[in-house]
């Protein structure tokens, strides 16, 4: 019988994936190479494409940019989301961490594991959440 006050040890350490996270997100939205390769690809919603004046591009490096992590917008602390404000608008940004061979249909099971890991980036307008 276990006791279930023990803590997970199988549960990965949000620090890592918070750093892993944080890596990919400069690596697609400021071109920042991290030190390991990590797979992933970036996304934005078509109204962020439509919003024109150089809009989206600014929504990409604000988010690359990003570090203001709080217990309230990163519970897990792993750095998988952000809500920013660009010209009076608000963009969100969300981090999904798939199994890369699953074509996005199976969350991460080992989502600390750079070799089994995608990561999708995608960056929206509020409003299309």
């Amino acid at each position: 019988m276990t006791n279930a006050a023990q803590p997970l040890t199988d549960r990965p350490d949000p620090a890592v994936i918070a750093a892993q996270n944080d890596a990919f997100r400069k690596l697609a939205c400021l071109g920042i190479a991290p030190e390991a390769p990590i797979q992933g690809r970036m996304h934005v919603t078509r109204s962020l494409m439509e919003a024109g004046d150089g809009f989206m591009a600014e929504a990409v490096n604000v988010t690359g940019a990003f570090d203001t992590f709080e217990p309230e917008n990163d519970p897990e602390g792993w750095h998988d989301f952000g809500a920013i404000e660009i010209r009076g608008e608000t963009v969100f940004w969300k981090i999904d961490l798939y199994e890369s061979d699953s074509d996005f249909r199976c969350g991460a099971e080992a989502p600390d594991n750079l070799e089994t890991t995608m990561r999708v980036l995608t960056i929206m307008m509020a409003r299309d959440w």
